[in-house]
């Protein structure tokens, strides 16, 4: 058999066959079902069988078959010839599965069997020949007209062939038909035609597959496939605009909107000059096709292939080419029959087997079936100026249209608006609509974004005018006791400013106070006699008046420091009271100190307060960004419990969860594990960590259960024979290592994740976990380790295991009168973190039971009150992990503890400095917070009433940067151009060391101030930039600093790296900026120092 395609343009579509037929025609029974090769789990499928030349009632069944198991999808009972499509339901699969389609065809003297294989994937959430048109719009009728040409031995008549046709898109039969054809013989050839109509729609883009075969006397099937491209269009039709399509910054705007009634829509709103910088990053109407699962049927995965057998007979006539195989593997589809579709791969013929000849060329790639790859990962380019002005859902009702009200804003810019909705009848997507901001003239300040006090520096505001015409502008700086502005020499503040001209003003700025300055200068057109450029000046009758307003920041010389004294009072019906003496170091930089007390009626409000900020450090890193996402979590759940989670505070906190949810994707490996930068190995930690946040946060926002699935399972693939887990990736902190194997460690926290999960005991996965881990209980000596362990075990509500850890608990406890806590090891400071961390696990111990007695909740609140005061100003503690396991201790036993009644008045006082504050059960939530006006000096706190108050005093201060170094250190140099005519080109070298106990440091950060009025250029930083050996990880750019990630620092080996900056705008009497490392896990590991320009 062979076929052959000649395509001719006269707006008809031609489809020629070659033929080859065989003398003689057989009566037996023959039968065809065509099916996709891979179908997507769970959805509607559809298969197409045909029954030729029935001689008897039979009965074709189709089952599909895995393993066992055997699913009846048709049992369809004829006469007479049938051509029909059934629709049936695809199985639910978690893993590419392949699965057998079996069709039998029985009656009283026939019965045949075929089996083909068939791919079911998992759900992810993400043929013409020649046409009258190249390419079709919704609602265009494709008219295509087949001739077909037979070209057969004279002896053979053939009067009428039977044209099936089957129309696919997307990977699916959509249409299904079959023409009898009319054969005409002419000079030994035979020939006829058939068309038919098929519509396009929406549901038919972007590509459209037509098959058509027929079945000759002799048994074979000739068949050919075609594509035909269409229009990217969807169902779901939006548009939108602006009204009106031009603005001045401030006034008021509408977003017009409209798609199908009922749709929810997504809309932005992103500054032109983004998308200058990174073109491409639209979504667009390429990109949504792209995420479709099938676009078009392409060949066949490996794994359905089926294997080619012997003929055990010697074939009256060769067949020469695999044509309608072929044609049918081009559109996706397999197909089961009793008829010849493909060429024998042998033939048996008297005990000898011959295999047919092929020609041996080069292997080419298989062919793509349609499935996206994983795309390369995304750039992100971090901007100093704001780049989203709108990022909201609307919904348009039932009219299909909304009118959503905006305020423009100040930026002078073009606004470049998309909109997406979705409804019943899919997603669709609107043209992009542009909104230009429009200012006759406007007004630009050039400052830097902070400087430190002594330093002075030229402010320029610089006024542009976009008339046609001249203007007389008058530019004004609004008067401020915070700094004093110097005219420049000769520098007038009225002047002519003709068409697209521009205007430069100075100033000298001093600042005089510390902190943030807020600095605003008005531009305003006047009207004047003057003539400028030989013409009289025009007053815009819009936008008149520009003005200005930015921050800058004025900070004090050397290092800020943090101190906090912290108290949980609960006084009962009586009256408490503490004593603090907060004093200042002696070399503390003159006006650089301030201080604060703040109360507040539950324990969890201050960290209510700061949640997304609970730890001043940066959050570059998967786990990081997990340390923010879940105290959401365990507040909302407090606050739920208790019945004061308002409306107001749950979308402030899924508004945290939803961003995180995000962010926390771009950490996420193809397998479901996570890695701290999203590359590199998978983390084990990590995984488990965002398995047990995620499982909790899909009660508060939408979790795809595919990502907790996925991740659940890699965990589950990493266990031991003997049922504990596999540590992969390193340990967030290394001094969690200890007596025993980490993974006993590792399979502890994981256990905990699952049963926190509400995994049943019962669970295999969970049940060998815990037989895991109580055979290794005895050889324990991990104080960490031990904490983890009676938290799991009481978790798993085994009372007589808990018990024997807890007296291993007890015995190295550390008591202080009213405190209770532990620590890794007895040289550790009070206040290190994986103190806070294992304490927590303690008390997440002691409160989970199932009853807890008074006694334990006294024995509970000795080791809160001692974790209340290792809180910083923030709610926080000293890092990540410890800050995640102590707010979820604390808000387990602020849920225990909890009372609705009840108010407590706190006084606190010093000589001269008295503060009062209420706190009852209608403002328990408010933080109120006073200034210390007379420190140095000792305050005393009483509190009085019969709820509990956290009081908190806060110093902030700075004093010159340290140069004692303890088991980190860090060196700068600087060099470079001094030039004054192209600003200075400055070079900073730095080297960082380790000389502590362990071989190397957890990750380490570089946090390098700028110097005033520089930029950094960090390419050379960049982990791509470095040599393969580089401890660079990440490095990010934020305000006036420059974040270094670095992997570890081995111990006695030197870390050097580079770092370009130049001047942008001049500063005098400029200072030394600091720069930072710190170990980012334990904080307290730290070193400081000073660079400073070298030039005059």
């Amino acid at each position: 058999m062979a076929l052959n395609i000649s395509c001719c343009w006269k707006d008809l579509l031609l489809l020629s066959f070659l033929l080859i037929c065989v003398n003689g025609q057989t009566s037996r029974p023959s039968f065809m079902v065509t099916f996709p090769a891979v179908i997507q789990s769970g959805s509607e499928a559809k298969l197409c069988a045909s029954l030729l030349k029935p001689n008897e009632s039979l009965v074709m069944n189709i089952h599909l078959v895995h393993g066992d198991q055997s699913t009846l999808l048709l049992q369809e009972k004829a006469e007479e010839e049938f051509h029909r499509c059934f629709n049936f339901k695809a199985p639910l699969v978690e893993a590419e599965s392949v699965q057998k389609m079996k069709v039998e065809l029985q009656g009283e003297t026939f019965k045949m069997t075929e089996e083909r294989k068939v791919m079911f994937k998992p759900y992810h959430p993400l043929t013409f020949i020649q046409t009258d048109k190249p390419i079709y719009l919704p609602g265009q009728t494709v008219l295509p007209k087949f001739e077909v040409t037979v070209k057969s031995p004279n002896k053979v008549s053939i009067e009428e062939e039977e044209l099936i046709i089957e129309v696919l898109s997307r990977g699916v039969i959509v249409h299904h038909g079959y023409e009898k054809v009319e054969v005409k013989s002419s000079n030994g050839v035979a020939s006829g035609t058939m068309s038919f109509k098929l519509s396009i729609s929406a549901d038919l883009a972007p590509v459209v597959q037509i098959l058509v075969y027929c079945v000759l006397p002799s048994e074979n099937v000739v068949a050919s496939s075609k594509n035909f491209d269409t229009e990217k269009s969807f169902k779901n039709k939006v548009s939108l605009q602006f009204s009106p399509a031009k603005a001045v910054p401030g006034e008021k705007n509408t977003l017009q909107l409209s798609a199908q009634p009922g749709s929810l829509c997504g809309l932005s709103a992103v500054d032109q000059s983004v998308l200058i910088l990174k073109s491409g990053e639209r979504l667009d109407t390429d990109k949504i096709f792209n995420l479709l699962p099938v676009k078009s049927g392409s060949d066949y995965p490996y794994a359905v292939e089926d294997e080619r057998e012997c003929l055990h007979v010697r074939p009256r006539r060769a067949v020469p080419t695999d044509n309608a195989y072929e044609s049918l593997k081009r559109v996706g589809l397999k197909m089961a029959t009793n008829l010849v579709v493909r060429v024998p791969q042998c033939l048996s013929y008297r005990g000898l087997i011959y295999h047919r000849y092929h020609d041996i060329g080069m292997a080419s790639p298989m062919a793509d079936f349609g499935y996206p790859g994983r795309d390369s990962p995304a750039v992100t380019i971090r901007t100093v100026f704001p780049e989203t002005w709108i990022w909201e859902l609307a919904e348009v009702g039932d009219s299909g249209s909304a009118q959503v009200p905006v305020t423009v804003p100040d930026t002078i810019t073009s606004w470049e608006t998309e909109a997406f909705c979705l409804s019943s009848e899919g997603l669709g997507l609107a043209p992009p609509a542009q909104l230009t901001v429009f200012q006759p003239f406007f007004l630009e300040l050039s400052l830097p974004y902070s400087i430190i006090r002594g330093e002075i520096f030229e402010l320029k505001a610089t006024v542009f005018n976009y008339l046609s015409k001249c203007i007389m502008v008058k530019v004004t700086p609004a008067p401020s006791s915070d700094y004093t502005l110097k005219a420049s020499s000769d520098d007038q503040y009225s002047s002519c400013l003709c068409a697209n001209g521009r205007k430069t003003f100075k100033w000298i700025l001093t600042p005089s106070v510390l902190g943030v300055l807020n600095i605003t200068v008005s531009a305003e057109a006047e009207a004047s006699q003057t003539v400028c450029d030989n013409e009289i000046v025009s007053v815009p009758e819009r936008g008149r008046i520009d003005t200005v307003t930015r921050s800058l920041l004025v900070q004090a010389e050397g290092t800020e420091k943090t101190e906090t004294h912290s108290w949980l009072l609960c006084p009962n019906g009586d009256s408490l009271s503490e004593e603090v003496a907060l004093t200042l170091p002696k070399d503390v930089i003159e006006g650089s100190a301030r201080s604060t007390v703040s109360v507040i009626g539950d324990i969890l409000g201050r960290a209510l307060r700061n949640l997304h900020e609970l730890l001043r450090m940066p959050y570059g890193c998967g786990e990081q960004n997990m340390a923010v996402l879940s105290p959401n979590i365990y507040i909302l759940q407090y606050l739920e419990n208790t019945e004061q989670l308002t409306s107001a505070i749950r979308e402030r906190a899924t508004g945290f969860l939803k961003s995180g949810y995000q962010r926390q994707l771009n950490y996420r490996h193809n397998s479901g594990a996570y890695s701290t930068f999203g590359y590199g190995e998978e983390n084990t930690w990590l995984t488990a960590f965002v398995l047990r946040s995620f499982g909790r946060a899909q009660k508060y926002i939408f979790i795809d259960p595919q990502i907790i699935q996925s991740a659940k399972e890699w965990l589950i693939n990493r266990r031991d024979s003997d049922g504990c887990f596999i540590q992969q990736g390193r340990l967030f902190n290394n001094r969690m290592k200890g007596g025993v194997n980490d993974n006993v460690t590792m399979t502890a926290y994981i256990t905990a994740s699952l049963l926190e999960l509400e995994t049943p005991i019962t669970d295999p996965v969970v049940s060998k976990g815990l037989s895991c881990l109580r055979s290794v209980i005895e050889d324990v000596k991990n104080i960490y380790t031990t904490a983890l362990l009676t938290y799991t075990f009481s978790l798993a509500r085994d009372t007589d295991t808990r018990q024997q850890l807890f007296k291993k608990l007890e015995d190295v406890a550390i008591s202080d009168g009213s405190l209770l806590h532990w620590s890794q090891s007895a040289s550790a400071d009070d206040s290190d973190s994986l103190a806070v961390e294992i304490s927590s696990y303690v008390l997440l111990a002691v409160l989970t039971a199932d009853s807890v007695s008074t006694a334990d909740l006294g024995y509970a609140n000795r080791i809160v009150s001692w974790l209340v005061k290792q809180q910083n100003a923030y709610g926080g503690f000293s890092s990540t992990q410890d800050t995640v396991v102590a707010l979820q201790a604390l808000s387990l036993y602020a849920t225990k503890v909890f009372s609705s009644d009840g108010s407590s008045t706190v006084t606190v006082q010093s000589a001269g400095d008295t503060h009062h504050f209420d706190v009852n059960q209608d403002n328990k939530l408010l933080y109120q917070e006073k200034q210390l006006q007379n420190v140095p000096a000792k305050y005393s706190i009483e509190v009085k009433g019969s709820t509990c108050v956290s009081v908190q005093m806060a110093q902030f201060y700075n004093i010159p940067t340290p140069t004692k170094a303890k088991t980190l250190s860090i060196e700068a140099k600087i060099e470079g151009d001094c030039k004054k005519t192209s600003g200075q080109h400055l070079l900073l070298n730095f080297t960082v060391k380790y000389d502590g106990p362990q071989a190397r440091t957890n990750m380490v950060i570089v946090d390098i101030k700028l110097l005033s009025g520089f930029t950094a250029d960090t390419s050379m930083l960049e982990p791509q930039s470095t040599s393969s050996l580089s401890l660079v990880e990440r490095v990010d750019s934020k305000d006036d600093h420059v974040i270094v990630y670095l992997k570890e620092v081995p111990k006695n080996i030197a870390v050097n790296h580079q770092l370009q900056l130049k001047q942008i705008l001049p500063v005098k009497n400029l200072k030394p900026a600091v720069i930072k490392v710190y170990d980012y896990y334990q904080t307290s590991d730290l070193a400081e120092t000073e660079y400073s320009s070298h030039c005059e």
